[in-house]
């Protein structure tokens, strides 16, 4: 009646009770493998399993495939927490500085191109505004500021100062900066800060976020690993953003970067050079 009710044919009732007192090494493994997806989900519940695959190769050494890492999150019921965004349709052409992106600019080195944008969050009741400043090359944070004033124009001043140092570091590069149309990327006082640098300065059309994807996409990613993921407690915010900054660029596979880090990545462009 057991075997019965469990589906199993009474001839096989012994073979499976010896196999699960002693299973095979693939299964022992599976089993092991989906504990380890588990405990890296429960860790970074944002990420889906190509992510937490390219994650626990990069702590661990552990290689598999993504169809076996999907197997793994499947058995053990694990599905990304993030929130999604659905696709705005583009509006209309109205340009304050040309869109050099939309013209097709190849980069094929670091500090090209780099994009900004600022994005907002509340913890404990403060309102915060970050503004970034990415190297699209490489998804490498250059620069950031952090303000708890709403619309505080030095908020993205006092990143671009940081950016301006390292351009003259590197006075090699020839630097393109794009942004959306915000008053303050428009504004006079920003851009007379750009022309003595050498920086060119390109916009996206107005209302069309897809012309910035790749830093829509991180304004995204870094709401939902903040809360979900880094569990921010706002003891000390400032503290706190230094150390996710630094785990973006240090710690943080990118698909867009075949599951390299920044610095991996910038690592192994510097190796072949």
């Amino acid at each position: 009646m057991l075997c019965e009710t469990m589906g199993m044919q009474r001839s096989s009732f012994y073979y499976w009770k010896k196999r699960l007192a002693d299973p095979a090494p693939k299964t022992k493994a599976l089993s092991d493998n989906i504990t380890l997806f588990r405990e890296y989900h429960i860790k970074y519940p944002s990420h889906g399993y190509r992510w937490l695959n390219a994650k626990i190769k990069l702590d661990t050494g552990l290689s598999v495939s993504d169809p076996y890492a999907h197997k793994c999150c499947k058995l053990a019921g694990i599905k990304s927490r993030s929130k999604h965004y659905r696709y705005k349709k583009p509006g209309e052409l109205r340009k304050v500085y040309p869109n050099l992106i939309l013209a097709g600019i190849d980069i094929d080195g670091p500090m090209q191109c780099i994009v900004s944008d600022m994005t907002a969050f509340r913890i404990k009741g403060i309102y915060y505004e970050l503004t970034l400043y990415m190297d699209l090359w490489n998804n490498e944070i250059l620069s950031h500021s952090l303000s708890a004033k709403r619309g505080y124009r030095m908020t993205y001043i006092s990143g671009l100062n940081d950016l301006i140092e390292l351009k003259k570091q590197h006075p090699e590069y020839q630097m393109i900066l794009h942004s959306d149309q915000g008053s303050v990327y428009a504004s006079k006082n920003y851009n007379d800060l750009l022309g003595p640098c050498g920086i060119i300065h390109s916009m996206s059309r107005a209302g069309t976020p897809t012309d910035n994807a790749a830093m829509e996409s991180i304004n995204g990613w870094i709401k939902s690993e903040l809360f979900t993921d880094f569990h921010l407690q706002g003891e000390n915010v400032p503290e706190e953003m230094e150390a996710y900054i630094k785990f973006i660029n240090e710690e943080r596979p990118a698909y867009a970067l075949g599951y390299l880090t920044p610095r991996q990545y910038k690592e192994t462009y510097a190796s072949v050079q």
